[in-house]
């Protein structure tokens, strides 16, 4: 009876702490139980990633409709935006560290001054992407390997994901900033507007409906920038309005170079840190594209997806760790710091390991709901599933590479990912698509592989502790 009543009352009180990290209200994370801390930050940090995952197999899934060349150009696309993503995550990951670390000061004026800061720096970058990329939008796709019918039907799309670049752009930095606060139910709230919007108008806009008319895979990138645009809108609104932690206001608009050159010196090997995994994806989907053609390209583009819908959730629990470690060591208390990246870990790599058996166990019946031509379908279950072996690495090395970005200490995961990527995965994959005649399948080899063992070097590294030393 009493051991009924205890896990009763557990019970109730894991639900009670869901419940209040679901109602948005101001927490302090540098004090009490860690285990509390990090599952009020992780709930609506996961659910946020988890829309972000069904916005990516929504999609796939109508595009895949379009056929193979369709398919093939979002996945191009979307490794060259990338570049993008990049930029908006090392901008964000700067913004978290110095808006977290004021906030553990409890310095709330100066963190709100370095978020409307990091605006102005996104801004800048972003104007140059978006006209680049709207004007040579068909030379990129050229320079991915595309198809000369792949180009013609899907120019237009990346014309138009391009020149959206900010709304990208914003999404990623102002949830950055939100998260940085601790405000994670705002970041979730915002990206749910954003992709439920995109979930309503992707079909509409890609099929038509009544007066609307069909606007094929162009109607993909149209209803993707509308969704984030309103998202972006969302969240600006509730940065102005005064009743957050961090609170815009236009006076600090006005450039504050010190403040600039601290988030640049953050930023800078933030975004160069994942240009470099982005590149390294870049040039892994050309040599897909280039050794199996279309029919590889499209079945890496789906698992792809349906890999990434597993990975989001995991790194929005990552995620947390970033805000705990910046406001621990804010609140000069690093040995809770390094706690709390301790538990996010295990919890992580436990998530981790049951969704690899899902997909191992389940990936022809995923695929199919995404294709029906055979051969496309027998490169997405063999990349699912091979890519997905090494899901328990991938889920504490995410974990150790926040818990770096969080502490401000962005150049260390550079350093591995310099490494990692493109001194060992991209010759791995080389060697074993060409020389040694795997085609694609030698890609999806190297990526596990290549992803365990940067994350053994990040966890060897975090051990080491040079990272709660950092001065933001």
């Amino acid at each position: 009876m009493l051991n009924t009543q205890s896990t009763t009352s557990r019970f109730q009180h894991f639900f009670s702490l869901i419940r209040q990290s679901l109602n948005g209200e101001t927490q302090d994370y540098t004090t009490g139980s860690i285990r509390r801390a990090v599952l009020l930050l992780a709930v609506p940090m996961v659910l946020e990633m988890c829309m972000e995952s069904v916005f990516a197999l929504v999609d796939i899934y109508f595009v895949s409709h379009l056929g193979k060349h369709a398919t093939s150009v979002v996945g191009l696309t979307e490794s060259v935006i990338t570049i993008v993503y990049s930029l908006a995550i090392g901008i964000s990951m700067a913004a978290t560290a110095m808006v977290a670390r004021r906030v553990g000061e409890k310095n709330t004026a100066a963190a709100s001054r370095a978020g409307m800061q990091s605006m102005l720096i996104a801004l800048f970058f972003t104007v140059i992407i978006s006209v680049t990329g709207f004007v040579f939008s068909g030379e990129l796709l050229h320079l991915m390997g595309a198809e000369p019918e792949t180009i013609a039907s899907g120019q237009n799309y990346t014309r138009i994901l391009m020149a959206g670049s900010l709304v990208i752009m914003l999404l990623f930095l102002l949830n950055g900033i939100f998260r940085g606060a601790g405000d994670a139910m705002m970041a979730m709230k915002s990206l749910w507007i954003a992709n439920i919007c995109n979930i309503i108008l992707c079909p509409i806009l890609i099929r038509g409906l009544g007066p609307i008319p069909a606007f094929g895979i162009t109607g993909a990138a149209m209803a993707t920038t509308i969704g984030r645009g309103i998202g972006v809108l969302y969240q600006l609104y509730h940065l102005f309005n005064g009743r957050h932690i961090v609170k815009f206001v236009f006076k600090h608009l006005a450039p504050d170079w010190k403040v600039i050159r601290s988030i640049f010196n953050i930023a800078w090997p933030a975004t160069l840190q994942f240009l470099i995994g982005s590149g390294s994806w870049i040039v892994l989907t050309s040599l897909v594209a280039r050794t199996g053609h279309s029919d590889a390209s499209a079945g890496y583009q789906i698992a792809i997806r349906i890999v990434m819908f597993f990975l989001l959730p995991a790194w929005g629990l990552s995620n947390a760790a970033a805000t705990l470690v910046g406001q621990n060591l804010g609140a000069l208390q690093p040995q809770r710091a390094e706690e709390s990246v301790i538990k996010t870990a295990k919890y992580n790599a436990i998530f981790m390991f049951v969704v690899s058996l899902l997909i191992i166990g389940f990936a022809p019946w995923i695929i199919s709901f995404f294709t029906k031509e055979e051969s496309v379908a027998n490169y997405a279950i063999a990349a699912a599933r091979i890519i997905c072996a090494g899901y328990v690495f991938y889920g504490i090395g995410m974990v150790m590479v926040n818990a770096f970005n969080g502490a401000g200490d962005t150049k260390t995961p550079t350093v591995i990912n310099l490494v990692g990527f493109w001194c060992f995965q991209i010759p791995l994959a080389y060697g074993l698509a060409t020389i040694a005649g795997m085609g694609p399948t030698g890609v999806f080899i190297a990526i596990p592989v290549a992803e365990t063992a940067i994350s053994i070097a990040a966890f060897i590294l975090f051990k080491k502790g040079y990272w709660k030393l950092k001065k933001v």
